[in-house]
């Protein structure tokens, strides 16, 4: 149903604020929120949305624009395998998260997406924040556990990453596990970061979230003046610490099982420090939500369900080492649960304020190389 004029002027008003973040955000590294972008092939077995009663794939059909922050090479075949599966044509725009998050706010409800498939839970919180999206089905949000969907019922977190401290053992004997204590002198010139990165950026907006922008700012001068090494990619901060270039590197938990992937066990040092209860352990969410304009809402419901289906989640979890989000699927071997990694408390939406976070690292002196 259209927006009424005060519904659209708000709207318009509200992505006037977030089209600032959302240019910042863009050009970030798309490869910053998903290294696990580049896994191998996994081609994903024939995938059943929720057997809820009122399963919204049991009346869709038609076709669906999917607006899509993840990779081709990551989601194709999982799109290919909805469209066998359900009988619903999928075309599919590629891009950074950011970017396509930009330019559905500046289409609004001209715009020919049914559905924005996100890299970064602040993307999806933008269009929220703008009011673009409809309310998911009681059967696909139940699917996910609060915090890892929109408090606003209007998009669900498909896939989950963590922040970690990857260290190297044959250097560091006790890892930090808390960021405050990244601080401490022991480890002055030994940190890697990548300060372009969107990962670590989202952290820092966590950080502002919580701390307030005093605390986040003292935060962060006096990590800067513990001199951490900046490095272009979460990649190239694993492999410097795997060989020894750094003790610690600040990525994603993913990062060190793609290097593990690729090059096996046995070639690989390093080892990720989970940060359990601490701001520094931020899981951050992949997500999609339904545009308020599609001429297929059901549809982008059955897409959403599908996304949540334990053949879905599974697929996520052999091909890009995420975390499932639904409950009852097992991680990763070797990842401890996200019940066990006790993630701080925030609405994965407000992730969205990157301009303000990029203006206080600019600030601070970390934002470049």
């Amino acid at each position: 149903m259209p927006l009424t004029r005060s519904l659209k002027t708000k709207a318009r008003r509200k992505a006037a604020l977030a089209m600032a973040s959302l240019t910042t955000l863009a050009l970030l590294s798309l490869a910053a929120c998903g290294g696990s972008e580049t896994s191998e092939n996994t081609q994903p077995a024939s995938t059943t949305a929720t057997s809820d009663a009122n399963d919204p794939c049991e009346t869709a059909s038609g076709s669906l624009t999917v607006y899509s922050g993840r990779s081709e090479k990551l989601v194709a075949d999982l799109f290919s395998q909805f469209s066998t599966d359900t009988d619903i044509d999928v075309e599919v725009r590629y891009g950074d998260s950011g970017e396509l998050a930009g330019q559905i706010l500046t289409e609004g409800n001209a715009t020919p997406a049914d559905v924005f498939f996100s890299q970064d839970a602040g993307a999806l919180g933008a269009v929220s924040e703008a009011g673009l999206f409809i309310e998911l089905e009681d059967s696909i949000l139940n699917r996910v556990a609060a915090m890892y969907r929109s408090e606003s019922n209007n998009w669900v977190g498909t896939s989950g990453r963590a922040r970690v401290v990857l260290f190297n053992p044959t250097l560091v004997a006790t890892p930090p596990t808390s960021i405050d204590e990244l601080l401490d002198p022991q480890w002055k010139g030994k940190i890697g970061f990548a300060p372009t990165n969107a990962s670590w950026q989202s952290f820092v907006t966590a950080l502002r979230v919580l701390r307030g922008e005093d605390d986040a700012r003292t935060w962060l001068e006096a990590f800067d003046a513990n001199k951490p090494v900046a490095y272009e990619k979460n990649g190239a901060v694993r492999d410097a610490v795997n060989a020894g270039e750094v003790a610690l590197g600040l990525v994603n938990h993913y990062y060190l099982y793609e290097k593990i992937a690729a090059e096996g066990a046995e070639n690989v040092v390093a080892q990720n420090q989970y940060l359990p209860g601490d701001i520094g352990g931020l899981v951050n969410v992949a997500g999609i939500g339904a545009l308020e304009n599609s001429d297929n809402p059901e549809g982008s419901q059955c897409l959403a369900s599908y996304l949540v289906s334990d053949s879905a989640q599974g697929f996520f979890v052999e091909k890009s080492f995420e975390y499932p989000l639904v409950d009852g699927l097992a991680p990763f071997d070797g990842l401890p649960t996200l019940e066990e990694l006790d993630p701080p408390s925030i609405d994965l939406s407000d992730l969205q304020s990157i301009a303000e976070t990029q203006e206080l690292l600019n600030d601070v002196g970390l934002l470049s190389l």
